[in-house]
């Protein structure tokens, strides 16, 4: 190929429009539009992973969140449809510095502005993402609105103030599945019920490389209907919004524990696990999101790196209400509870994702000690 026709083939430069990020304090950032033009609003959060961006789009514990990347570039290594962690982009929105429309990945399908495009995500680009992040670190995370059509100030805080906050807000049912669906083999070693309050798809692929046949159910099903299944386990899955108004949720999985059967809840299902035994939840300052938080195992004293994405945590100085109840993981960057367990019962529970993809794989032991409870109890059973 010589210079004339190399030349052609190199992508052209398109002029982007501008576009404002403006905080619910009233800071404003000015910058580029990223995707689709539009307006957008959600609560504005950070994740500082280098890699997997279209694992985070997807994640459906970002739902109704603006996410800001503390990496530089994205989507350098474009969109493939394979690697996805529900049937959408569940972000709000995004900001970063640098939105690759140029990508190197042979098995890539699509640009990242393609995909924006084609999901009709809006987002900012070329603005200082260290300036917000340490703005949002100081000041907590608060609601945001990305714009590209409407420039004026004024007009975008009055649409701002009209956006709820993440405290007291369910999410959970916007994301969870409508129908049960099934995943593995029918004939599996062992039967998986989980309750889908906005579950990641590796979470089923974990419990499935298990020998596990799983059955997602819709987080409004009832105890007993999930009990009829004659489930091994019981999974509690992660999801968005504010695990402290989901009494419904609490109650299913209270009666879901009281059956003896073994349970294992990650992230939001964590939570809503640690109510059930009268351990309150919070807002953090800002959260934990990343593919590298430092989370130290009590049990055996061993540390793991882990991948996590959470705005709420459970309340450590509740622990002291239920003797039954053990801390068993803290992170080690702020000592917040990063996991649980029962004492007598066949439950435990993390606050971090033990099936991260892409990201560290140190905690997925986690699904081998669930297969093991479930191995357990029924050896219990058949003596």
């Amino acid at each position: 190929m010589d210079e004339k026709e190399s030349k052609s083939h190199r992508p052209k430069y398109v002029a982007l429009a501008p576009a404002i990020l403006l905080l619910e304090d009233g800071t404003v950032y000015h910058g580029k539009a990223a995707g689709a033009v539009g307006t957008t609003t959600g609560e504005i959060c950070f994740n500082t992973g280098m890699s997997g961006y279209q694992e985070i789009f997807t994640d459906p514990s970002y739902f109704g969140q603006i996410l800001i990347s503390t990496n530089v570039h994205v989507g350098n290594y474009g969109i493939k449809e394979e690697d996805v962690e529900s049937d959408s982009i569940k972000i709000s929105g995004l900001v970063c510095k640098k939105f690759s429309e140029v990508y190197s990945r042979p098995l890539a399908h699509k640009s990242i502005k393609d995909y924006f495009m084609e999901e009709k995500i809006v987002g900012i680009c070329e603005v200082d993402t260290r300036a917000i992040v340490r703005h949002i670190r100081d000041k907590g995370a608060m609601n945001a609105i990305i714009s590209s059509e409407n420039l004026d100030v004024e007009s975008l805080k009055k649409q701002l103030e009209k956006v709820p906050s993440m405290a007291g807000l369910e999410l959970s049912s916007k994301v969870s599945t409508k129908q049960a669906y099934t995943s593995g083999e029918s004939d599996s070693k062992f039967k998986v019920a989980l309750l889908d309050l906005g579950v990641k798809k590796n979470i089923v692929r974990c419990l499935v490389e298990r020998g596990c046949h799983v059955k997602v159910f819709p987080m409004k099903t009832s105890a007993q209907e999930m009990i009829a299944w004659a489930p091994d386990g019981i999974m509690i899955s992660n999801g968005p919004g504010d695990p402290g108004v989901m009494r419904d949720e609490v109650k299913t999985v209270k009666e879901l524990i009281d059956s003896n059967i073994p349970v294992f809840g990650i992230c939001l299902g964590h939570q809503i696990i640690a109510q059930v035994f009268g351990l309150a939840t919070y807002k953090m300052h800002s959260g934990h999101r990343g593919i590298n938080h430092p989370v130290k195992n009590l049990m055996t004293g061993k540390s793991e790196i882990t991948s996590q994405n959470h705005g709420f945590a459970v309340n450590a100085d509740d622990i002291a209400k239920n003797k039954d109840i053990e801390i068993t993981h803290v992170n080690l960057n702020d000592k917040t509870i990063e996991g649980l367990r029962h004492k007598v019962k066949k439950v435990f529970c993390v606050q971090y994702h033990p099936e991260a993809s892409p990201g560290p794989h140190d905690s997925r032991y986690l699904f081998d000690e669930f297969v093991k409870n479930m191995e357990s109890v029924r050896k219990k059973a058949s003596v």
